[in-house]
């Protein structure tokens, strides 16, 4: 069997944020995350390099469409819908890219001392016209005291926006989407849970493995980038899921530093 360079890769980048967060010395997860940042720059630019071969033969099948638009010649519209499962496919190609990207850089987090409750408010604000759309009932139950966190906001927004789309697709019928935000010792956790189809106990054991999807024309990259952005923050993340009663994510994160919340008060 050939080997899957992308697969390799992909393992190679989980080996190392496996080993840099073991508790090894500096200098020993120093050398590993220069590894981790020189895979990361590799993926980007192999992605990049897939993406303008395709974008041009994406531009040759526009030009293929509008010659044989018209033409006459028996048998155009055959080769049309041929050449329209070609295009499909090439946009499910640009898919997996934009997706390996965002894995890629999923480990370089910005990070704000910010609150995560106004973070969620915010993203709820913006989702509820999709899930009146979907039917879906959203309930936020977030403690206003909450300590300050630091996240990187377009990450966390990718996350909350993974999570809450993955069980949106488990509902297609409508259902209750909850999220609750309460501190736990010295974490902020949140918890999304929704009343979907639920994940068989033998996905869910695999559901953060790089490239395993469950879905048709999934690139198996959602998950595996949520937990490595979560990693990236200090945090955890874990599943609960039951086929039939729906699934709840889990996500922990630490706290600020008392001097690093007072100083992100007086900015």
């Amino acid at each position: 069997m050939t080997p899957d360079p992308l697969k390799s890769l992909s393992d190679d980048m989980a080996r190392g944020e496996d080993v840099i967060g073991a508790g090894r010395g500096t200098s020993e997860k120093d050398q590993l995350r220069r590894k981790f940042d020189e895979l990361s720059v590799l993926a980007g630019g192999l992605a990049h390099e897939i993406r303008n071969p395709l974008s041009t033969i994406r531009l040759n099948l526009e030009l293929l469409f509008e010659e044989l638009e018209t033409t006459d010649a028996p048998g155009a519209h055959r080769i049309v819908r041929k050449l329209r499962t070609i295009q499909s496919e090439c946009g499910h190609l640009e898919d997996i890219l934009d997706a390996f990207l965002d894995f890629a850089r999923a480990g370089q987090p910005t990070l704000e001392a910010v609150d995560l409750t106004e973070v969620l408010r915010s993203f709820l604000e913006f989702y509820k016209p999709e899930a009146e759309q979907h039917r879906i009932d959203v309930r936020p139950h977030l403690a206003g005291d909450l300590p300050k966190v630091k996240l990187d906001l377009r990450l966390i927004r990718q996350v909350l926006a993974n999570l809450v789309r993955n069980a949106q697709q488990a509902m297609p019928d409508g259902g209750l989407i909850e999220l609750q935000a309460f501190q736990k010792e010295d974490r902020v956790v949140l918890e999304i849970i929704d009343t979907g189809c639920g994940i068989p106990q033998a996905a869910a054991d695999r559901i953060f493995d790089v490239f395993f999807s469950t879905k048709p024309s999934g690139s198996g990259l959602g998950l595996p980038t949520v937990r490595k952005i979560i990693e990236a923050h200090g945090g955890t993340i874990h599943c609960e899921s039951e086929p039939g009663k729906g699934t709840r994510f889990t996500l922990s994160l630490p706290i600020c530093p008392p001097e690093d919340s007072e100083s992100a008060a007086t900015e």
